[in-house]
């Protein structure tokens, strides 16, 4: 398989080629695969399949970067979503439902996004798909007609990939860095609602277990240190690569908000001139959520906007954070202290799953218990690097 280049254009990449003879993981149906489109799609498929495999849904992810911006599985559209992307009061499928969750999570993260599917494209997907702003797609097939639909975006050079989902990759994996080659076993280990049978603090509901779940498979293919906040199966956050634990639980944390205050009657009452496109919109609203507008940054949105409006206050901000609950919260590694559990708190967490063997761990159970959180401990950190 031919690169077109390595990590950046000035990098000439050699060809991919498969471990096992005449095996391949994925193989291209329409356009040329940079070194990072194809991580992004190997770990994108990685997620969604076995998302998919653990809660019996189909699931999509929306990666960038070699993380995902968003990850979900199929379930209701709300107002907010679906009218976004014109879909109105239509049911979509299954499919479609899961990418549009996947994508909403962090929807200015995910402009250009490389998306990955869990079950075949099918019309409505590529449909979809040709409408916004994504640079390709990793799935186990496509229906007739589809390559043909997405192979017309990007002026052809949209990347179509198919996956294999009875490969089998190798029980070690191997790395070349400066000069090293370093192996290691597989991270195999299952992910089964086995991991949270036990929980040190409270309860946990089916539907906190299945959160905590799909958040499981997110943290394993994200970039670590990572957590993420998960709610109804979809991701509201994702933190991913942040060299301290509690920095990454307050940036995902942030975007939780942002999620959250899009559904705010102020920022949906936002009227926009027409004509301006959706990503336009997007990060209007989530500018308008930050509320730091500069002087340029208030004229132009004064120009974009039909009718005039005031930034919503603090009050108004933290009365309508307070409304958001149910949230689950998992994370790659062991909480190091409380820090990180006072801060989920306050993005409407009420369950935590994490590995465990802090020494500060009995701190991090009696936060927990002070803010009525279920704790569940795995016993199994999900480092990705």
């Amino acid at each position: 398989m031919e690169l077109r280049y390595g990590t950046n254009p000035h990098q000439a990449a050699g060809p991919a080629a498969p471990l096992t003879a005449d095996r391949w993981p994925l193989r291209v149906l329409h356009g040329r695969p940079s070194l990072i489109n194809l991580l992004d799609a190997l770990n994108g498929w990685q997620l969604v399949h076995q998302a998919s495999r653990s809660l019996g849904r189909p699931a999509a992810a929306s990666f960038k970067h070699v993380s995902p911006a968003g990850a979900a599985v199929s379930g209701p559209i709300d107002e907010v979503t679906a009218g976004l992307h014109g879909v109105g009061d239509s049911v979509v499928g299954e499919l479609t439902s899961a990418y549009l969750r996947a994508r909403d999570a962090d929807p200015k993260s995910s402009y250009g996004d490389f998306a990955a599917v869990s079950h075949p494209v099918d019309a409505e997907l590529a449909e979809l798909l040709s409408g916004v702003v994504c640079d390709g797609i990793v799935a186990p097939g496509y229906e007739p007609g589809t390559v043909a639909t997405l192979g017309r975006k990007k002026n052809g050079q949209f990347l179509v990939l198919e996956a294999d989902p009875a490969f089998t990759p190798p029980p070690y994996e191997t790395r070349e860095v400066f000069g090293l080659r370093l192996t290691q076993e597989r991270d195999h280990a299952p992910l089964t609602t086995a991991l949270f049978d036990s929980p040190v603090v409270g309860a946990l509901p089916d539907s906190a277990v299945q959160d905590l779940l799909l958040g499981a498979a997110v943290v394993r293919y994200t970039q670590s240190n990572s957590v993420c906040y998960v709610r109804d199966g979809m991701t509201l956050g994702i933190g991913a690569g942040q060299q301290s634990r509690v920095d990454c639980t307050r940036l995902a944390g942030a975007k939780v908000d942002t999620w959250w205050l899009r559904r705010h009657p102020a920022v949906r009452a936002l009227d926009f001139r027409p004509g301006t496109r959706r990503q336009e919109r997007i990060n209007w609203q989530i500018r308008f959520i930050e509320g730091d507008l500069t002087p340029d940054e208030e004229q132009r949105l004064a120009r974009a906007l039909s009718t005039s409006t005031y930034l919503l206050t603090p009050d108004q901000r933290e009365l309508w954070r307070r409304r958001l609950t149910g949230v689950a919260f998992v994370s790659d590694g062991a909480l190091p202290f409380r820090d990180n559990v006072d801060h989920a708190h306050r993005h409407g967490v009420r369950y935590i799953a994490e590995p465990g063997g802090s020494i500060r761990s009995d701190e991090v159970q009696d936060a927990c218990r002070e803010h009525g959180i279920t704790l569940a401990r795995t016993g199994l950190r999900l480092f990705h690097h």
